[in-house]
C-alpha cells in the first residue's frame, strides 16, 4: 500500500514517514501543495494524508483539484485547524476523514486501515483465501495456522494480491504499490518477489497464478 504524505513540517513528515514504513507502507513525502498536485496528476496512491496550511498551493485547493479530476483516492486531512467549521469544510470538499494536530499515532493508523478497507469495499478486517489468512489490523499473514514470515516487499506483494483476491492485478499496479519515485526499479523485480512469495505459500493451498499479458491472480489451489 502506497501513501502520499503532504506535510510541510519536515520533522513531523520524517517521523510519520518512518512510523508508517515500519508498518509496511510505502510512503512518499512532499512538503509543498503544488508538488502534491503534480504528483496526484501522474502517480497512483492508495491513500493521501494531507495538511491544509501548505506553501505553494493550499491543501484545500489540492483536494478540490483532486476531486474535480474525479480521483477517488481516500484522503485524510491532518491539520492544526481542528475547529468544527474546519472539519465540516474539509469533509464537504471531499476529504474522507479529518484529524487535528496534535494526534495519537495509533488512532491515525487505525483510521488509515479503516479508510483502506472502505476503499477496497471490505468491512471485515480478516481476509481469507483457502488456508491463507490476513488480519488487516495487525497486518500479519497466517498460513495453515502458522505466522507467515515475509520481507516488507514480499508482504506488500501478497497484501495487494490478497486485497484483490480473485481478481487480476497487473505488474504495474504491484510496482506502483511497492516502489516510491526515488527508487531505481528493475523491471524484473516484481517477478522475483512473486517467485519468493509463491515458494512461501507452497505449504498451504493458496496459489498465485500468472496470466500472461494481464498480471497475477491469487486463488485457492483447487478452485476451477
Amino acid at each position: 500500500m502506497k501513501i502520499l504524505l503532504v506535510e510541510d513540517n519536515r520533522a513531523l513528515s520524517e517521523w510519520l514517514s518512518r512510523t508508517l514504513q515500519a508498518d509496511k507502507y510505502t510512503v512518499e513525502c512532499v512538503h509543498d501543495g503544488t508538488d502534491a498536485d503534480l504528483l496526484l496528476q501522474t502517480e497512483t496512491y492508495d491513500l493521501v494524508i494531507l495538511d491544509l496550511a501548505l506553501p505553494g498551493l493550499d491543501g484545500r485547493d489540492v483536494l478540490k483539484r483532486l476531486r474535480n479530476r474525479r480521483n477517488p483516492v481516500p484522503v485524510l486531512i491532518l491539520t492544526a485547524f481542528g475547529g468544527t467549521q474546519d472539519r465540516i469544510e474539509g469533509l464537504d470538499i471531499g476529504a474522507d476523514d479529518y484529524m487535528a494536530k496534535p494526534f495519537e499515532v495509533h488512532e491515525l493508523e487505525a483510521r488509515l486501515r479503516a479508510l483502506l478497507r472502505r476503499s477496497n469495499q471490505q468491512k471485515n478486517p480478516i481476509l481469507t483465501c483457502a488456508s491463507l489468512v490476513y488480519d488487516s489490523n495487525s497486518r500479519e499473514f497466517h498460513l495453515a495456522g502458522s505466522t507467515l514470515a515475509l520481507t516488507p516487499r514480499e508482504h506488500a506483494v501478497l497484501e495487494m494480491l490478497m486485497i484483490k483476491s480473485g481478481k487480476t492485478v497487473s505488474k504495474k499496479a504491484l510496482a506502483d504499490s511497492l516502489f516510491s519515485l526515488d527508487e531505481d526499479v528493475n523491471p524484473d523485480a516484481i517477478e522475483i518477489y512473486i517467485h519468493r512469495v509463491r515458494k512461501k505459500l507452497e505449504p498451504g493451498d493458496a496459489v498465485i497464478v500468472t496470466l500472461r499479458g494481464l498480471g497475477y491472480l491469487l486463488k485457492p489451489r483447487y478452485e476451477q
